[in-house]
């Protein structure tokens, strides 16, 4: 049986900030319903996802900013990066894993600018939301087998 990821929910403390910085990423608003002033859910998909992000009020008890590790995947991770600074994102600077192998928590092992060898799946770079839930973007130029 296929299984697809659909919705990742992020924790946030103001609703309509959020909203405004998922607008301001260019990603598409898929829904906002509320429910009275107890109950909201927004809803966001980045461009060319399968799966979305929501937040709203009472869509989560995890503590606001608590997400990270939030992965994008992006073809051209330098294009990618003048694009959120474009849109007024503060973002980090691209980076590769001192390991070679993956980037680690934090910013532990950070290497700036892309690998070296532009190997796909070696090249970030990270942003938060205004509650500070992190999101890393990774360059894939050539899928490894079987996805």
């Amino acid at each position: 049986m296929d299984m697809k990821l659909e919705v990742v929910v992020v924790p946030v403390a103001d609703v309509d900030r959020a909203r405004a910085f998922y607008e301001k990423l260019g990603w598409r608003l898929d829904a906002d319903f509320t429910d009275g002033e107890n109950f909201r859910v927004v809803q966001f998909t980045p461009p060319g996802s399968p799966c979305s992000i929501i937040f709203g009020t009472r869509i989560s008890a995890a503590t606001p900013g608590s997400s990270e590790g939030l992965h994008l995947v992006v073809p051209d991770i330098e294009a990618a990066r003048a694009e959120l600074a474009d849109r007024g994102v503060e973002v980090s600077e691209v980076f590769h894993d001192a390991g070679g192998v993956f980037h680690r928590a934090g910013t532990e092992g950070r290497v700036t600018g892309p690998d070296p060898e532009r190997r796909s799946y070696s090249s970030f770079l990270s942003f938060s939301d205004p509650d500070g839930n992190g999101w890393v973007l990774q360059e894939i130029t050539t899928r490894l087998p079987g996805r």
